[in-house]
Parts: structure tokens; C-alpha cells; sequence
């Protein structure tokens, strides 16, 4: 079944994440793991649908500073995104929602400073992130556009 861009953001929560990073990829992971309700879907950056959402929303495609989330047809970015999805989990992860008391600039500079060196801290995989039959409910793959 074929859907417009617009009715998936409207239909899903959606994480964009560089699935060439290593830190980005585990924090994949992580959301694979502590997303027991499937409040999310997962999209590479890379992949077709991540950059059509990237287009959409006005934002680089080819290169990446930030994870995005895409919530309620909003686009949230840096901190912010990361407080909206982890205030979405259970315990003891959503108490990290509290961190939203710090100044947003605060908390910017600290994320944008992770995210400028996450390759040179964490490395580059070879390959992008890879999707396997037991993790796939998790994201929203470019056969949704098709």
C-alpha cells in the first residue's frame, strides 16, 4: 500500500538517525531495546524515505549534526529531541526528562559538541546500520513510500 510522505509523519513518531556513525547506531539499538511499546520508527538518514524527510523539512542531506525527531508533524532537533523521546520511555529513562530545566542553549552546546566529534570519538562504520527481520517492526523502511 502506497503512502504520501505527509501521511507517514502524520501516522509515526519518527527517530532520523546517521546510521554510518557508531554512537548513532547504538543509539539504534538502545531504541530497539527500550522501546517496548513501539512508540517509534527508525530512519536512516541514508535510505531514500530519510533523505525525502530531511528535504521535506528543509534540513541537509548530506550531512548530518543532529538526530531528528519528527513527532505530531513537528521536527525537533538536538536536545530537545532527545528529552521528547527519552521522556516517551519507561524507567528509569524518562526521569532524564527533568534535564529539560537546564537552558536549551546549555543544552545544545553540549549535544552539538558530541555531535561534531562523534566520528573522531566513536568511529565510522563501513557499512550503514542493518536492519534484520527480528529489529524490523522498529523502522519505517523506503518500501512505505513504494
Amino acid at each position: 500500500m502506497q503512502k504520501p510522505l505527509e501521511q507517514l509523519i502524520q501516522d509515526h513518531h519518527i527517530i532520523l538517525f546517521d546510521a554510518e556513525c557508531v554512537l548513532c547506531s547504538a543509539w539504534a539499538d538502545f531504541m530497539i531495546k527500550q522501546d517496548t511499546h513501539y512508540q517509534f520508527k527508525l530512519v536512516s538518514v541514508q535510505s531514500n524515505i530519510g533523505q525525502q524527510l530531511l528535504a521535506y523539512y528543509s534540513l541537509p542531506t548530506d550531512h548530518f549534526e543532529t538526530m531528528v525527531l519528527l513527532e505530531n508533524g513537528q521536527c525537533y532537533t538536538e536536545s530537545t529531541a532527545f528529552l521528547r523521546i527519552i521522556q516517551r520511555l519507561d524507567s528509569p529513562y524518562a526521569s532524564l526528562k527533568y534535564a529539560s530545566v537546564i537552558p536549551k542553549t546549555i543544552r545544545d552546546f553540549a549535544y552539538r559538541r558530541i555531535a561534531l566529534n562523534r566520528y573522531r570519538l566513536f568511529g565510522k562504520t563501513q557499512q550503514c546500520y542493518r536492519v534484520t527481520p527480528e529489529t524490523q517492526q522498529h523502522f519505517l523502511l523506503d518500501e512505505a513510500l513504494i
